[in-house]
C-alpha cells in the first residue's frame, strides 16, 4: 500500500472510549475475553454451543481438511426450535418475538408463542405439499413476517431456503431457481414500495416458465385486489387456504449439524450468481454469539436491522439472531424516504427502538437530507447503533454518532460477507474504545490476518481469515471447484476474502472495499475508500464513488462521482476546489483527474454503490448487469451524462 497517503487518511486521533454506564451493564465488561479465546478457540464456540438446545451432543467441536471444515460433528440440532420452542417454557412464551411495520402504516405483532404456531402450520402445509428434508424452496417475497415464518417452516422440516430478494427481476429469479433446483417458490401477490405495488407475482409468473423444476407456488396475499394476480390451476395455491387446514404443532427434524441449512445467491461482476451454502449448527452458533456479544443484547431491547432478508444481514440479524437470543425484532417493509425522509426517525419514536443497524450509505443518505429530520423526533430510547455493508467514512460516523446517537451511542462498525454468515470485525461496545472508520478488532474466536502478496503478516495488504470459524460457507452450490479457486487458491489453506485493509499500531483493522476497488496509480496502490472519505470530508459534498480509468502513463486515471449537499450548486470552481481538497487531504498522488456531479449514484436496493457500471461508463463499455439495482435509470441518465462531458 501507498503507506504516506493511507496514513494521512488513517490517523485518527479521535478516540470515543465506551461510557462508564453503558460499560457497567454490558454484557461484554472484561477485555481479557479476546485472551482466552486464543488460547482455546474450540473451547470459546462450545460454550455458546452448549447454550443452545441439541438432540444429540456433537463429538468432536471441528473438523477441518483445508479447505474443508465441519462444525459440532455428530451433533444434531434444529434452528427453528432453537429460535422458538426454547423460548416457550419461560417467561417469554408471550414476548413479542417480531414487530412489523407496514409501508403504509399497518402493525403487527407476534409474540413467540404466536410465531411457533404460524411456523409450525405452515411448515405442515409444506408437508402436505411434498416438501421433504433436503428439498429446496425458493422463497421470493416482500418484507412481511411471513418471509420469516416460511424460512423458519423450512428450517423445522429440514428444507434448504433460498431467499430471492423482491427486487429482482422475473429471469434474476429463474436463474437462481433454476441453479438450486427448488421444488417450491413461495411469493405473494405484490409488495408495497414507495407507494407503489411490486409486483412479484407476475415476476414469479414469467420466472416460471421456464422453472421446470418448480411444482408449486404458494403466494401470500399482501395487496388484495389492487394487485389483480392470476393464479394458474393446479400449480398456484394461496397462503392462508393452504394453512388453514393445518395442524399448530410440527415436529422438528433433528437435523445433523452439517446439513445444509440455506443457499443464498451472490451476484458475481461476470458469470452466474454464486449459491452461498450455510449449514446449521455452525451458522446458528456463530449468529447466536456475536448477535449476543456486538450488540450488548438484553432481554428488553427493540433491535431493528434496517436490511432486506433478501440479503445475508436480514438472515442473521433480522431473523436468526435476534431470534435465537429471545429479543423483539423490528421489521419495516419499506424505504428510509417514505412518505418522508424521516421515516426512520418516526419508526424509531413510534416504538422505542434501543439498537439499530444500518449501512453506511443509507447514513450518508440522511447526511445529505440533512439534520432536521431527525431532530423532529426524541431519539432518546437508542443506546447502540451499528454500521454494515461497507466501511464507513470517518465523517460519517461522527455524524451518526453525534446527530443519531446524541454523543451518547457507542457504535460497532461491523464486518463480514455473505460467505461468513456472521461477523468476523466488530468493536464490543462494552470494552472496546472505537475509532471513527475503522471496524477496530476481530470478534474473539476469529484469527483475522493481513498479508502482503506472498501471504506473509503485513500492516497493509489483504484481509484473510488464517481458521476456521462457525458460520463459514461450506461450498458454492453446485459448484467445489469454483469454491476452492475464488476463497482458497491464493492464500492456500487461508480464506481469502477479497478486501483490502490496513491494520495501524493498536492492531485495529481499517478495512478499505473490495481489492478491485484499489487503484494503482503511477507505482502507488490507493485505496478508493480513502480519496473518497477526502471528498465527503468537503463540507460540500454528500457522497462519492471513485474508480479507476486505463491511463497509458499512470495505468489508472482517477475518475470521482460526487452528489453534492442540498442546495450546492456544481461549478467549475468548486470542482477545482476538490480536487485541490483531496490533494490536501491524501497527497497530489490522489488528485482526482476527472470529477462528474450527480444527483443519484447507482445502488442496489440493500443501498451498495455499484462500482463495476460506475468503471463500465467510465471505460465507455456497453453496462453490464443491472439487475440488483434500485433504479436503472440512474445509471443510464449517469451514462448519457457521461458522455456528454467527454
Amino acid at each position: 500500500m501507498a503507506e504516506k497517503t493511507l496514513e494521512a487518511l488513517l490517523k485518527e486521533d479521535r478516540h470515543f472510549p465506551p461510557p462508564q454506564d453503558f460499560r457497567e451493564r454490558a454484557v461484554v465488561r472484561d477485555p481479557k475475553v479476546y485472551e482466552q479465546a486464543a488460547q482455546d478457540r474450540l473451547k470459546f464456540w462450545e460454550s455458546f454451543a452448549q447454550q443452545l438446545h441439541w438432540f444429540k451432543k456433537w463429538e468432536r467441536v471441528l473438523e477441518w481438511n483445508p479447505p474443508l471444515a465441519q462444525w459440532f460433528v455428530g451433533g444434531r440440532t434444529n434452528l427453528s426450535f432453537n429460535c422458538l420452542d426454547r423460548h416457550l417454557t419461560g417467561s417469554r412464551r408471550n414476548k413479542t418475538a417480531i414487530l412489523w411495520e407496514g409501508e403504509p402504516g399497518e402493525e403487527r405483532t407476534l409474540t413467540y408463542a404466536q410465531l411457533h404456531r404460524e411456523v409450525c402450520r405452515f411448515a405442515n402445509g409444506l408437508k402436505e405439499l411434498g416438501v421433504c428434508r433436503g428439498d429446496r424452496v425458493t422463497l421470493y417475497m416482500p418484507m412481511v413476517p411471513e418471509l420469516a415464518i416460511a424460512m423458519l417452516a423450512c428450517a423445522r422440516i429440514g428444507a434448504p431456503h433460498s431467499v430471492i430478494f423482491g427486487g429482482f427481476s422475473a429471469e434474476a429469479l429463474r436463474d437462481r431457481i433454476n441453479d438450486s433446483k427448488s421444488k417450491v417458490l413461495v411469493t405473494a401477490d405484490g409488495g408495497w414500495r414507495r407507494g407503489a405495488v411490486v409486483p412479484l407475482k407476475r415476476n414469479a409468473d414469467e420466472a416460471l416458465e421456464g422453472s421446470p423444476s418448480i411444482e408449486k407456488a404458494i403466494v401470500f396475499q399482501r395487496i388484495g385486489t389492487d394487485a389483480s394476480p392470476i393464479m394458474k390451476p393446479g400449480r398456484d395455491l394461496w397462503w392462508h387456504e393452504l394453512v388453514a387446514r393445518q395442524p399448530d404443532w410440527c415436529d422438528p427434524e433433528p437435523l445433523d449439524s452439517e446439513e445444509m441449512l440455506y443457499l443464498l445467491y451472490t451476484s458475481g461482476t461476470t458469470g452466474k450468481p454464486k449459491g452461498i451454502i450455510h449449514t446449521t449448527g455452525g451458522y446458528m452458533v456463530g449468529c447466536f454469539a456475536t448477535t449476543q456479544w456486538v450488540f450488548d443484547l438484553k432481554e428488553e431491547d427493540l433491535f431493528w436491522c434496517t436490511a432486506d432478508i433478501g440479503w445475508v444481514t436480514g438472515h442473521s440479524y433480522v431473523v436468526y439472531g435476534p431470534l435465537l437470543n429471545g429479543a423483539t425484532t423490528l421489521m419495516y417493509e419499506g424505504a428510509p424516504d417514505f412518505p418522508a425522509k424521516d421515516r426512520f426517525w418516526t419508526i424509531v419514536k413510534k416504538y422505542g427502538v434501543n439498537v439499530f443497524y444500518t449501512a453506511p450509505t443509507a447514513i450518508r443518505a440522511f447526511m445529505k437530507w440533512g439534520e432536521e429530520w431527525p431532530k423532529k423526533h426524541n431519539l432518546s430510547s437508542l443506546r447502540l447503533l451499528g454500521s454494515v455493508g461497507e466501511p464507513i467514512n470517518p465523517e460519517a460516523w461522527i455524524w451518526y454518532r453525534q446527530t443519531i446517537g446524541g454523543g451518547r451511542c457507542p457504535i460497532v462498525d461491523t464486518w463480514w460477507q455473505t460467505e461468513t454468515g456472521h461477523i468476523l470485525i466488530s468493536p464490543l461496545p462494552g470494552i472496546t474504545d472505537l475509532k471513527p472508520g475503522s471496524a477496530t478488532r476481530p470478534f474473539p474466536g476469529i484469527e483475522a490476518d493481513v498479508v502482503d502478496d506472498k501471504g506473509n503478516s503485513a500492516d497493509a495488504g489483504y484481509l484473510v481469515i488464517r481458521s476456521p470459524w462457525p458460520g463459514m460457507l461450506r461450498g458454492i452450490y453446485g459448484d467445489p471447484e469454483r469454491y476452492k479457486t475464488q476463497y482458497w487458491a491464493r492464500f492456500p489453506g487461508v480464506y481469502f476474502t477479497g478486501d483490502g485493509c490496513k491494520r495501524d499500531a493498536d492492531g485495529y483493522f481499517w478495512l478499505l472495499g473490495r481489492v478491485d476497488d484499489v487503484l494503482k496509480v503511477s507505482g502507488h496502490r490507493l485505496s478508493t475508500m480513502e480519496i473518497e472519505s477526502a471528498l465527503v470530508d468537503h463540507q460540500s459534498v454528500a457522497e462519492s464513488a471513485v474508480i479507476g480509468k486505463p491511463h497509458e502513463i499512470k495505468e489508472n486515471a482517477i475518475v470521482a462521482f460526487v452528489t453534492l449537499k442540498g442546495n450546492v450548486k456544481a461549478t467549475p470552481e468548486l470542482m477545482d476546489e476538490l480536487k485541490a481538497h483531496v490533494v490536501k487531504k491524501i497527497g497530489s498522488i490522489a488528485r482526482p483527474d476527472e470529477i462528474l456531479f450527480t444527483a443519484e449514484l447507482p445502488k442496489t436496493r440493500s443501498g451498495k454503490i455499484m462500482r463495476r457500471l460506475l468503471r463500465d461508463i467510465a471505460e465507455g463499455k456497453a453496462l453490464g448487469d443491472t439487475t440488483t439495482l434500485a433504479d436503472t435509470s440512474v445509471v443510464q441518465a449517469l451514462k448519457e451524462k457521461y458522455e456528454e462531458s467527454e
